[in-house]
């Protein structure tokens, strides 16, 4: 009988989590602090990006740098870190052509420049395949804003709107559904999935009034059970508070099922956060002022009970999985 392997999160926490140094937090969190003394410290994050398993082969090459970026740049926002610089691993396929390496700097210059994060350094290596990026991000912090602040009673918030780029990536790959979606449905559904958008804008907002927070990128159920795991607390989402953009409604109208996929799925890349009673109103009003829609969905509660969600009848809804997951 063949051995069952780790899954992705026992494979951190059994394998190199007995490694993990001072300063990253038992490898729990999504990235790593270096203090320097004084009130700044440095924030490390590192994402990859493998063509077949984040992004399609085909894909234009600029949005695949951009998105190698922003997905760490949107760590950087949860932990409410200024970007300062990057280093890029680029391992590339026997294919690789001048063309795409000009287009992939290309786009990787356009956003280095946007968010004022430099390339700092790297390594280019040949590989049999697939195409992989890794990106190491460095932000500079004065408050560094954790999974495991969150609290009972704080109220839990999410930036944006949640379930585009999983339905995206069903265009993609041109599953029945996108086909009866209109033109323009298809367009953003696609672009959202192509296209993260870092909520940096919110890093003075978290580190002000933030109790806990993390970044959804496997999917909002999964990625809400990590940070109150991370907090020892449990909570309740009202499923019909999640915030659906109306390309994301217009295909769940057409097959329902894809709610579940909309809040289980990843690649959102927006901020899941948590602030306390007293601090929520000031928290959702300082997101407002820095152009970013903040939905308060749920509350965290005590004890160390699954998160649960309830529809519109106050019933609990049990998915099948939470998240997207490796392994």
């Amino acid at each position: 009988m063949a051995e069952r392997r780790f899954s992705e999160d026992e494979l951190i926490a059994e394998i190199f989590a007995p490694l993990a140094g001072e300063g990253a937090f038992g490898l729990r969190d999504d990235a790593a602090l270096l203090p320097l003394g004084g009130a700044r410290e440095i924030v490390v994050t590192t994402d990859a990006l493998v063509a077949g398993v984040h992004f399609f082969p085909d894909d234009p090459p600029g949005l695949v740098a951009k998105k190698a970026l922003r997905a760490n740049l949107s760590d950087l926002a949860a932990k409410a870190a200024e970007p300062l610089g990057f280093l890029l691993t680029l391992s590339l396929p026997p294919d690789w052509t001048n063309g795409w390496t000009r287009s992939f700097a290309a786009g990787l210059a356009e956003d280095a420049r946007e968010f004022a994060c430099p390339l700092l350094g790297g390594d280019t290596t040949a590989t049999p395949g697939p195409l992989t990026i890794s990106i190491a991000a460095f932000g500079r912090a004065t408050r560094f804003v954790s999974r495991s602040g969150a609290r009972p009673g704080d109220r839990i918030f999410v930036s944006g709107t949640i379930g585009d780029a999983a339905l995206g990536l069903g265009v993609a790959r041109g599953e029945a559904f996108a086909e009866r979606l209109g033109e323009g449905t298809r367009a953003h559904l696609l672009d959202r999935y192509r296209l993260p958008q870092p909520r940096l804008p919110l890093i003075a907002t978290l580190r002000e009034h933030a109790s806990a927070a993390m970044d959804v990128s496997d999917g909002l159920a999964g990625d809400l059970a990590k940070l109150l795991r991370a907090s020892g607390v449990s909570g309740l989402v009202e499923l019909g508070k999640v915030p659906l953009s109306a390309a994301a409604r217009e295909a769940i109208a057409l097959v329902p099922e894809l709610l579940s996929r909309a809040v289980t799925g990843g690649d959102d890349y927006e901020i899941l956060c948590c602030a306390s009673v007293d601090a929520a109103p000031a928290l959702a009003l300082a997101a407002g002022k820095a152009g970013v829609a903040l939905a308060e969905i749920g509350v965290v509660t005590a004890g160390a009970e699954p998160l649960q969600f309830l529809d519109s009848s106050g019933s609990i809804i049990n998915f099948s999985r939470l998240s997207f997951s490796h392994f």
